[in-house]
């Protein structure tokens, strides 16, 4: 938009906008993540300029510090005006995103609201209220993104700060997830009822991530490879 804003969904015979939503969250979220290490990776000048121009309109537009922390919500795209004060559980990749492109207080900072909505009821719900700290959408399905943001601040910073946290993060799957079977995702963060299933990016993402962030460093070496959004490491061959 004009507000250098991207919305939701798009139309991709018109090039209208389907939802005018603007947010970090899913739908969204990839498209700053692969602005990020599309530049990165490719040495990719345009993609830095756009996760840089979509930096600034996020942190002028969608950013909302408040009484409860530092947040981001969701906006009209042609206007900036807030239409939901939500933030969740795929939002938490963006410290991630955050610390990989330098902005590592901003980062941290982030990462503590984040926190904050964990520690609610010791696990992170689908979709949290932060004006009303009320869950919105109760269910935990398991997500990887708390944990990837914990493993990037962790290399970033080498502050073991980021370790302990790693420790309550696996501590609390272990206490109201783990199942004779595997780990089971939550219907309810509230009342910690199960559901059935485990999709299988909790193997390949949210378990590799803190098995990383444990490991000796010549496991896998931070500063060599690129993750793409289902944290396959891909290091330059070219």
């Amino acid at each position: 938009s004009k507000l250098d804003l991207v919305g939701q969904s798009i139309d991709i015979t018109t090039g209208t906008w389907i939802d005018s939503t603007s947010h970090i969250s899913a739908a969204i979220d990839s498209y700053y993540e692969y602005l990020v290490k599309g530049a990165i990776l490719f040495n990719d000048k345009d993609c830095q300029y756009m996760f840089n121009t979509s930096l600034v309109a996020l942190k002028e537009h969608v950013l909302d510090r408040g009484k409860t922390g530092t947040w981001y919500g969701h906006v009209n795209m042609h206007t900036g005006e807030r239409v939901r004060t939500w933030y969740g559980a795929l939002d938490v990749f963006f410290p991630a995103v955050l610390a990989l492109a330098g902005d590592t207080a901003h980062a941290a900072d982030l990462f503590r609201s984040s926190l904050t909505m964990w520690n609610q009821h010791g696990i992170e719900p689908a979709q949290f209220d932060y004006e009303k700290m009320e869950v919105v959408n109760p269910r935990y399905y398991l997500n990887p993104e708390i944990m990837e943001s914990t493993y990037y601040l962790y290399k970033v910073t080498g502050d073991e700060h980021y370790l302990r946290v790693g420790k309550a993060l696996f501590d609390s799957l272990k206490t109201y997830c783990r199942v004779d079977e595997g780990y089971a995702e939550l219907a309810s963060v509230i009342t910690k009822e199960k559901s059935d299933r485990m999709e299988s990016y909790f193997l390949a993402e949210t378990l590799k991530y803190l098995y990383l962030l444990f490991a000796p460093p010549e496991t896998l070496v931070f500063e060599r490879v690129i993750f793409n959004t289902e944290a396959h490491p891909i290091q330059p061959t070219w």
